[in-house]
């Protein structure tokens, strides 16, 4: 037994973090004598479809399956996928059996937030958009969900923790519990003590909305605070109303008594439709369980090839294959010797040889997100919402 209910690093690298079904796979092949070579895909879709998904999650399966007698073909992350497979894995089966329920969780709920993620991006193109989510998920995979909001191009996150293992900042400014421990009236007491005590390096963020109208509380805030850098709406979907009219109303306010400098930033209950609604009239925007609870992508993993015969089970498309991107934005799956289409791109490339990431496979977070840009804008995600 231990205090948190969390499946460690060790447990994950040795392969206990499996289904037992594989246990028992193993089991049977061993006492049958049986470890085929073979050739494995992971996939969501069979087809093309034009239904397309941010890959995510790519670094931590490569690092799972580093060590392994297996070669791996991978699609980088932060690249738009909409079926064929992101990944490809060679070697005798039983050397990776038991690692397919983690690599698929791996891939599966990051591409599952980074999608979310890339959803309100795309929706607020030229915002502040920060990632808030992580308090409505697990604390042991939250760095996984800032990481994988990041890989979209969402401009931060507010997990500490998650930014220690990222190696970046966390941000955020006052919660209402603040703005409440001084009590009602005393709010220009909440943000003062907020400016004189916090780090100069963190913007003067004041939460108006705690007691009081959002136009009252936004203005007392920047008479308050010098130099306040933007007042934070986050009033309950309970008590709003209409969010675009109260924005807009702040905003006069501000501009009425010279506070023009003043922005606005939106919070609380958000995604994609608010943020289109909103980006014009506010200038940012915190998002959270929109991308934090976001589904996983349904990823399978399916052996292709046997002994270097074709093979798959029913439903799924036999044969090992590559995935193109054309100049249009569009996708071809192809049997992999099978030529490549004219100006196709091959997105699959070498992750792993002989159990040794390949030099050169880019993991790094800003890559990745300027990849999700580049491949949104030519597949024209997100823009007929």
């Amino acid at each position: 037994m231990t205090d948190f209910d969390i499946v460690g690093p060790d447990a994950i690298a040795s392969g206990r973090a499996t289904d037992a079904y594989f246990e028992r796979t193993e089991e049977t092949l061993d006492a049958a004598g049986r470890n085929p070579p073979v050739v494995a895909e992971v996939t969501a879709d069979q087809f093309s479809d034009g239904e397309y998904e941010l890959l995510a999650g790519v670094k931590d399966a490569a690092h799972l399956l580093a060590g392994l007698p297996v070669d791996v073909d991978a699609i980088p992350e932060g690249r738009l996928f909409d079926g064929g497979p992101v990944m490809r894995i060679s070697g005798n089966y039983l050397d990776f059996a038991r690692y397919e329920t983690s690599l698929l969780g791996f891939l599966s709920h990051a591409s599952g937030v980074a999608t979310a993620a890339l959803d309100v991006r795309t929706a607020a193109p030229d915002s502040l958009v920060v990632s808030f989510g992580a308090r409505h998920v697990h604390p042991a995979i939250a760095a996984m969900v800032e990481r994988s909001a990041l890989v979209a191009g969402l401009d931060g996150f507010s997990h500490v923790a998650a930014g220690d293992i990222l190696g970046r900042a966390a941000s955020g400014t006052m919660p209402h519990a603040l703005v409440i421990c001084f009590g009602r009236g005393e709010q220009e007491a909440a943000w003062r003590a907020f400016d004189d005590t916090v780090s100069e390096e963190v913007p003067r963020v004041a939460l108006c909305d705690t007691y009081s109208d959002e136009v009252d509380e936004a203005l007392r805030a920047a008479a308050a605070v010098e130099d306040l850098h933007s007042v934070r709406l986050d009033t309950t979907g309970s008590r709003r109303g209409d969010f675009r009219h109260i924005v807009r109303e702040v905003r006069w306010a501000l501009d009425g008594e010279g506070y023009e400098d003043v922005g606005i930033f939106a919070s609380g209950g958000l995604g994609p439709d608010q943020l289109r609604d909103l980006r014009d009239v506010a200038d940012g925007f915190g998002v959270g369980g929109y991308v934090s609870n976001a589904d996983p992508v349904d990823f399978a993993l399916d052996i292709v090839e046997v002994e270097g015969r074709t093979g798959a089970k029913r439903g799924k498309l036999r044969g090992v294959k590559e995935v193109y991107r054309g100049a249009n934005g569009g996708h071809e799956i192809r049997r992999r010797d099978d030529p490549a289409p004219e100006n196709g791109e091959a997105l699959l490339e070498p992750l792993i040889r002989d159990g040794e990431i390949v030099d050169g496979f880019e993991f790094g977070i800003d890559a990745a997100a300027a990849r999700a840009e580049a491949d949104a804008d030519l597949c024209g995600y997100g823009v007929d919402e």
